[in-house]
């Protein structure tokens, strides 16, 4: 880590997150796991403090963040070009659980801590910002509601991926990916269900539709 003096609080806040996130296994998302990252870190608790004043689910927020920055180091520009969309997202996705793979206890408490009525606005923008990153990785340009829906869908599909993995205790996490594939090819099939309705409203003439109502076909 960079000298703690030399980082703003939002530098401090990522780079302290992957440390937190570790210590919250056996400490939960509290104090206690900050002054053990702070330790580990070479941080002054006080100012770790300072960068996460929202608590745990700031601390949760970052590491968030954290995965996120990854997975975008991860897949810069073209990385994912040759792969068929499913692929893309599925290599996504599982880029994001092997980088909390060991810390499913960390995960569990995020999870619960998440799923909390205060916290439900907050998490719902994460799952939203992530999915958002996944697509746009994934060379998705969309800018009319598809842009929406394909990031809803997504989010979804991440959020219950995630509650599978957390529980998994399957050799490499076989039940976690054929989940996953089961949800991408239920995805998939939605967007060919979609395409088609699509093309058949495009196709929608309003003029001869009314033609046909006042000369019906014999």
């Amino acid at each position: 880590m960079a000298q703690a003096a030399d980082l703003t609080l939002d530098e401090l806040r990522l780079a302290l997150a992957p440390q937190v996130a570790e210590a919250a296994i056996f400490d939960g998302w509290s104090d206690a796991a900050l002054v053990s990252a702070s330790a580990a870190g070479g941080v002054d608790p006080a100012v770790a403090r300072l960068a996460f004043p929202g608590g745990a689910i700031d601390m949760i927020e970052a590491w968030v963040a954290s995965v996120d920055g990854r997975m975008e180091s991860a897949f810069d520009a073209g990385a994912l070009a040759q792969m068929p969309i499913r692929e893309r997202i599925r290599a996504l996705v599982w880029f994001r659980l092997e980088a909390v793979q060991g810390l499913e206890e960390a995960l569990r408490r995020a999870l619960a801590i998440q799923a909390m009525p205060q916290n439900l606005v907050r998490t719902a923008k994460l799952g939203w910002s992530s999915a958002d990153k996944m697509w746009r990785l994934a060379g998705d340009t969309a800018t009319d509601y598809n842009h929406y829906t394909k990031r809803a869908i997504l989010a979804g599909l991440y959020a219950a991926t995630l509650a599978v993995f957390v529980d998994d205790d399957s050799e490499s996490k076989a039940e976690t990916r054929a989940f996953l594939d089961r949800r991408i090819d239920d995805v998939m099939k939605f967007e060919r269900a979609k395409a088609r309705w699509l093309s058949k409203r495009d196709g929608f003439d309003p003029v001869r539709f009314l033609g046909r109502l006042r000369y019906p076909a014999r």
